[in-house]
């Protein structure tokens, strides 16, 4: 099982940003994507972003053009940029490892970190 420690949530007033990183014990590069998910309170978790192996990457629609994914097999890192936040981004961020349909490995979550936008 691979440990995910994400870090750079906290409290930040709409229109600013945030870039929250994620860092993996083992190879992020034996996974087919790496995500983020958030769950704001009340509410099913969703997916925020994918950063396919191959190299490509998918926002949900209401994020696109504010949030950048970015992967780096070679650091086993992988971070979220979040510009113009919106209180409606309040939630706490997870990463996600999702393993190959073939691979014995399991999926991989970390522990959750905060963000509030508020004034």
């Amino acid at each position: 099982q691979v440990q995910l420690v994400e870090s750079g949530g906290g409290l930040v007033q709409p229109g600013g940003s945030l870039r929250l990183s994620c860092a993996a014990s083992g190879n992020t590069a034996d996974f087919s994507a790496v995500d983020w998910y958030r769950q704001a309170p009340g509410k099913q978790r969703e997916l925020v972003a994918t950063a396919a192996n191959g190299g490509s990457v998918n926002y949900r629609d209401s994020v696109k053009g504010r949030f950048t994914i970015s992967r780096d097999n070679a650091k086993n890192t992988v971070d979220l940029q979040m510009n113009s936040l919106k209180p409606e981004d309040t939630a706490v961020y997870y990463c996600h490892l999702k393993p190959y349909s073939w691979s014995s490995l399991s999926d991989s979550w970390g522990q959750g970190t905060q963000v509030t936008v508020s004034s």
